[in-house]
């Protein structure tokens, strides 16, 4: 099979590019995803608190052990299905503050800054509430308000009323800082993933795609220094699929690398050591992880608007389950992190370093351990973290996982905004208005010194799902880069990588949205628009 596009991951970034490539009739593309179809019953927002902690749809990665979490292994979920991670995630649009762009252009990634990428994120933008110079309107992303909000999130906004901290309604506009309610990529109360953006019913009857559903790439392969094609293992046969123009690489942070090492092209000692053939050493490949670490304050409490493991809770699920149907309301619709914010922890900063997600639920250990009551948690996550890891090979097996170590805590500094992160987070949760509720402190309670807080830290935090930097992006003369501001990998030809792992650096604020935003500009240079 021959195309122009051959195209490896079909999450956000490659449901996007596949979406955006194949406007072009006289353009063919290959879209190859590992995982099954999207379908309806995924599309249900309340479904994330099932998927994040399992294998359903979920790769469901670990990380090696990690020394700055007491020797844990920490937990990676990444979408496996046509969506990727659009698919299971909390659905939360951020663009992430405008210097992290302009970051980007100062470190090589020219035309990458802020008023470069800006154009992007407004032409995939469809925002329901919100317009003007710094939003999109008519785009196939669908950004729209809670469709049912829960009231408990008033007690959040008062806390930080209390501590003078200032509402914000728009985190994507003229100023970041702030807490209030997230927007979400919604539509109709059902989740908009990449997939269903980019690759609704129109998109898929062009005669120019070919989606490969159930398809596990092995290898890139070569003539010479130009990638010529995919070798997939499909229906129990490995099968080459062309790329006549060029092959792009969107398996993401832990995936987009693995596949490179796989095929020869990554750091040769590393490479060799798997018994693989060097194709082309490039010593970035895999280098430059970057995550959100997370650290959850916990709290039992009674609320008819809180979600948690009872009888009453579970027998009213049918209820809910009809009502969603009938109205695209109610529970089903919660992406349960429905607001939270940007904060400083030092008023000298020049932007936020904390993200705070407020969650209608006793979120613990990914969902995965589970709580009899009800209850809500408060997320702290260090939103450009010092500490960098790495991705690696586990064996020359395509089928194995990558080896993941994101090196939580391994700059100090990174422990040190977290402490003082989560003593704020502490300070709004202790406010009036969440003490007016009765509740049990889980896991913190009694414990305020440094000592303990960092202890506890260690023992509990994880990602909060947003690993980038492994392919990075820079100058065509950075020794350290994998692709060059096009996002071609550098010293081969036909050769692309369009994902996450791109980012130099982490994005203050969730990453779904920028992924999307790097696959729309990726769309127009390799349509040489």
């Amino acid at each position: 099979m021959d195309f122009d596009f051959v195209i490896v991951g079909g999450g956000s970034a490659g449901a996007t590019l596949a979406g955006r490539l194949t406007e072009d009739p006289q353009t063919t593309v290959c879209l190859i995803e590992a995982g099954p179809d999207d379908s309806p019953f995924f599309r249900t927002p309340f479904v994330t608190a099932l998927m994040v902690p399992g294998k359903l749809r979920n790769w469901a990665f670990d990380t090696v052990p990690q020394a700055g979490l007491n020797g844990r292994k920490g937990y990676q979920p990444r979408g496996k299905m046509l969506g990727g991670s659009s698919a299971i995630n909390a659905m939360i649009y951020i663009r992430g503050h405008a210097s992290d762009y302009d970051d980007w252009a100062a470190m090589g990634a020219t035309g990458w800054g802020f008023a470069d990428v800006l154009p992007y994120f407004k032409r995939a933008e469809n925002n329901e509430r919100l317009g003007g110079a710094l939003h999109g309107k008519g785009g196939p992303l669908n950004v729209a308000d809670l469709a049912s909000p829960n009231p408990l999130n008033e007690l959040f906004l008062q806390a930080c009323d209390d501590l003078q901290i200032a509402r914000n309604e728009d985190f994507n506009g003229e100023r970041q800082e702030g807490v209030g309610l997230y927007q979400v990529t919604q539509r109709n109360g059902e989740r908009c993933s990449a997939a269903r953006a980019y690759l609704d019913e129109k998109a898929r009857s062009r005669p120019n795609l070919r989606l490969l559903i159930g398809s596990a790439a092995q290898r890139i392969l070569f003539e010479g220094k130009r990638a010529s094609g995919v070798a997939v293992a499909r229906d129990g046969k490995v099968e080459t699929i062309s790329a006549r123009r060029a092959v792009v690489l969107s398996a993401g942070a832990f995936q987009s690398p693995q596949l490179l090492m796989l095929s020869g092209v990554g750091p040769a000692g590393d490479i060799k050591g798997h018994g693989i053939a060097v194709r082309h050493d490039l010593p970035g490949v895999g280098r430059n992880l970057q995550d959100h670490l997370d650290f959850t304050l916990m709290y039992k409490a009674k609320s008819p608007h809180l979600f948690g493991f009872t009888p009453r809770a579970l027998a009213t699920l049918p209820r809910e389950i009809r009502r969603y149907r009938r109205e695209g309301k109610g529970l089903m619709t919660s992406n349960f992190a429905e607001s939270g914010g940007f904060l400083r922890t030092d008023p000298a900063l020049p932007r936020p370093d904390i993200q705070l997600h407020f969650v209608m639920g006793l979120v613990d250990d990914h969902a995965r351990k589970k709580h009899f009551g009800t209850g809500y948690s408060m997320h702290t996550c260090v939103l450009r973290p010092k500490s960098r890891g790495s991705v690696g090979l586990t064996d020359a097996n395509p089928a194995s996982p990558p080896r993941i170590d994101p090196n939580f805590l391994g700059d100090p500094a990174d422990m040190e905004t977290m402490l003082k992160g989560v003593k704020l987070a502490r300070r709004i949760m202790d406010s009036a208005p969440f003490k007016a509720i009765p509740r049990q402190e889980i896991y913190t309670n009694g414990v305020y010194d440094d000592a303990g807080l960092k202890e506890l830290i260690r023992a509990r935090a994880d990602t909060i799902y947003h690993p980038v930097g492994t392919c990075r992006m820079g100058a065509t003369d950075d020794p350290g880069a994998v692709v060059d501001p096009s996002l071609k990998v550098r010293g081969l030809d036909g050769l692309y990588v369009v994902d996450a792992s791109v980012m130099p650096t982490l994005i203050g604020g969730n990453t779904n949205a920028p992924t999307i935003m790097i696959a729309e500009k990726a769309a127009d240079h390799l349509l040489g628009r």
